[in-house]
C-alpha cells in the first residue's frame, strides 16, 4: 500500500475500502465462526489508516467519499443477508470514526467539500 516509505497510495486504499461489502459477504460465508470478526477488524484497520492520513493533512476527499460509500453498502448488505445483522454494529463504529474527521459543526463536509451520503447525488 506504500510507494515510498512514508507515502500511502490512496488509490490502492480506496480500492480496498471499496471492496468492504464484498469481503463482508465472503468472510461471513466462508468462516461462519470468525468471519464477522475478521471483516470488522479489516474494515477498522483501513479506516485507521485514513485517520493517520487525516492527522498528517494528506487524506483526500475521494478517499473519504469511498469510505462513506463503503459504509452505506455494508449497512445494506448487513441488513439484507440473513445472519449478518451483527455486522451493523461494526459499520456504526467505522462510521463514527469517519464522522470525527469531518468539518465541524455539521460534519457533512471534508475540508469544505461535500461528502458522499446515500441520499446525495
Amino acid at each position: 500500500m506504500t510507494q515510498q516509505s512514508s507515502a500511502i497510495d490512496q488509490a490502492m486504499l480506496r480500492r480496498a475500502i471499496g471492496l468492504a461489502s464484498s469481503y463482508l459477504v465472503t468472510d461471513t460465508s466462508t468462516n461462519s465462526e470468525r468471519g464477522i470478526q475478521t471483516w470488522c477488524t479489516g474494515f477498522h484497520r483501513l479506516v485507521d489508516i485514513m485517520v493517520v492520513l487525516h492527522s498528517r493533512g494528506e487524506l483526500e476527499l475521494e478517499t473519504v467519499n469511498e469510505a462513506s460509500k463503503a459504509c452505506s453498502e455494508c449497512w445494506s448488505v448487513a441488513g439484507t443477508w440473513r445472519g449478518m445483522e451483527d455486522c451493523r454494529q461494526g459499520v456504526k463504529e467505522v462510521a463514527a470514526k469517519l464522522k470525527k474527521l469531518l468539518d465541524e459543526p455539521y460534519r457533512r463536509t471534508y475540508k469544505g467539500s461535500k461528502v458522499y451520503t446515500p441520499n446525495s447525488s
